[in-house]
Formats: structure tokens, sequence, C-alpha cells
């Protein structure tokens, strides 16, 4: 087990593309993207619009305590011009080194 720094996303899907390759210009590449979120804010109730590019996007990304800074750096601008939400926060990784389907 070793803590990393959990990268929560929340923005409109017309950035996803900008959103997702900034993630991986900062060496974030694994993630996990949900789409069609709605949700209560700052800015009052957002919610999808039908047959719209005007749906928010939920994405989740992991990295290591030092690679945050690039992350930040790349994604902050973004959501400054385009409106977003970003959280980050300290996580305990578990991983399998023994999977049971492998047996």
């Amino acid at each position: 087990m070793h803590i990393v720094k959990k990268i929560e996303i929340i923005a409109n899907s017309f950035e996803l593309a900008k959103i997702l390759d900034n993630l991986d210009k900062s060496g974030v590449h694994n993630h996990a993207v949900i789409r069609n979120v709605a949700g209560k804010g700052l800015r009052g109730t957002t919610e999808d619009l039908d047959m719209t590019m005007l749906d928010n996007v939920y994405i989740l990304a992991f990295c290591m305590p030092e690679e945050l800074k690039p992350v930040v750096e790349n994604i902050k601008p973004l959501l400054n011009k385009f409106g977003g939400t970003c959280y980050v926060s300290d996580v305990m990784e578990i991983r399998s080194v023994r999977c049971v389907a492998s047996m």
C-alpha cells in the first residue's frame, strides 16, 4: 500500500479532449471518464442538455504525489478558461499482487 493523489475533475464534455491531453502531457496516462454527470454546486443545479455537447463529465485519475505539480499547472488554466472544478486528495492505493482469477 502507498499514498497516491486522487484527481477528480468535473467539466463540460466539450473540453474533455483538451483535459485528457493535458493529463497525458503531465504524465498521468490512466484515467476513467463518467459521462452525463449532473449535480448542484456554487452556480446552482447543472444538468445535461439532450442532443448537445453541453453535458458534463467526471474524470478520475491518480498520480504519485511528486507528479501532481505539472498536473495542476496544466489543468488549472483550462478550468479557469472554460469552467469546471478539480479536487485533489490523498488516498491509499492497494495493489493486488496475487489475483485469484489467474490461479
